[in-house]
């Protein structure tokens, strides 16, 4: 573990910000470090998450470079850490920062039957990675600030998505949803697209753990609920689990297909969920012994050194679907689609999860 801990420490020391904006991928860095520091007390982690917050919330919890107006669920991401800030600082911009973006919830475009669009550009689609970007901090607003009245809405958009995005034969979730069935990669009968892709389930395990856990069990059928469907998802993860490195492909249903490759992110995303519902209780120990193979299988395979330099490979730079913009790219979904996406290193969206799969290793030894 002692190159992970370098790497990670180098990691931090050298972060440029993702983009010039409030955005998703630096909360996923920002929340990877926020629960190393938690889970080690290690003060660096603290600093480099407080550093970067410092200097983009004012005293009024004005948040530098967030726009309402672009109604896009990704901004909700990084203000998961701002509860952790003002639990651990007390400073009131943060608790004002954190109402500025639960503003964004009581504004944010819905489908007909009540999920949040996700963005504006892309209206009426619901896609597995926007309820990992919202739903946990919805869930932990309810539960500290608002008397938890909300708790239904939030049960209901998982329910939605369980109706209209899950496959019982493969026991997965598609990655997006459209509800107008308009989109060149929408199937026309259900609206659905065409692939499992397995960052959308990563970020999905992640929403479903991370709710469980910010969400009080005092609405017990709720609470129950929500664990029927995580276990539920999870049981069907782990038949796509590859048995020589414990990670998961890039199009998961495709495993040993042309050009299909074992992916780090969505690999990370799982090895977090599967530690971390096996931890809180929600999983059979066992599948928190296949997160920690799949956590082994990420650094002994894509931690690299290249160049004596230390990298963390084999991400998928970014994938999604198309929307009513027009753009160059043909984002419809399809299996080569997928596979035609960059292939990089050191992603945010790689290194922040496993980030957090290191933390609940770290948490589990502890035990």
């Amino acid at each position: 573990m002692q190159m992970l801990y370098n790497y990670l420490k180098s990691y931090l020391e050298n972060y440029k910000p993702y983009k010039n904006k409030w955005n998703y991928e630096d909360g996923c860095v920002l929340l990877g470090a926020s629960m190393l520091h938690k889970a080690t007390a290690d003060e660096e982690y603290y600093k480099f998450v407080y550093s970067y917050l410092d200097e983009r919330i004012d005293n009024d919890g004005n948040i530098k470079n967030f726009s309402i107006n672009e109604f896009n669920i990704d901004n909700v991401n990084p203000g998961k850490v701002l509860f952790y800030l003002y639990d651990i600082t007390g400073e009131e911009r943060f608790k004002k920062a954190i109402n500025n973006i639960f503003y964004q919830l009581k504004v944010q475009p819905r489908t007909k039957t009540g999920n949040f669009w996700h963005k504006g550009r892309y209206p009426y689609q619901v896609w597995l990675d926007g309820l990992y970007m919202a739903q946990p901090f919805y869930a932990e607003y309810e539960t500290l600030f608002n008397k938890k009245e909300n708790y239904s809405d939030i049960f209901n958009q998982f329910k939605n998505v369980k109706d209209n995005m899950y496959c019982h034969e493969k026991g997965l979730y598609f990655h997006g949803y459209d509800e107008t069935r308009t989109m060149n990669w929408a199937h026309p009968e259900t609206g659905l697209s065409p692939n499992f892709w397995a960052r959308a389930v990563g970020w999905y395990s992640m929403a479903l753990i991370d709710v469980l856990e910010k969400m009080s069990e005092e609405i017990f059928e709720y609470h129950r609920e929500l664990q029927k469907m995580f276990k539920e998802l999870m049981t069907g993860v782990i038949r796509y689990q590859d048995k020589n490195t414990g990670m998961w492909y890039q199009v998961m249903g495709f495993e040993g297909k042309e050009g299909n490759y074992l992916e780090t992110s969505a690999s990370a995303m799982f090895a977090y969920s599967l530690l971390k519902g096996a931890r809180l209780g929600y999983l059979p120990e066992e599948y928190g012994d296949l997160g920690v193979k799949a956590f082994k299988g990420i650094i002994e395979n894509y931690l690299v050194i290249e160049n004596d330099e230390t990298k963390l490979t084999g991400i998928c730079h970014v994938a999604g679907l198309n929307g009513i913009i027009k753009t160059e790219e043909n984002r419809d979904g399809s299996y080569e689609y997928y596979l035609s996406e960059p292939i990089v290193a050191d992603d945010a969206k790689g290194v922040g999860p496993l980030m957090m799969a290191y933390s609940e290793i770290l948490k589990t030894k502890m035990r």
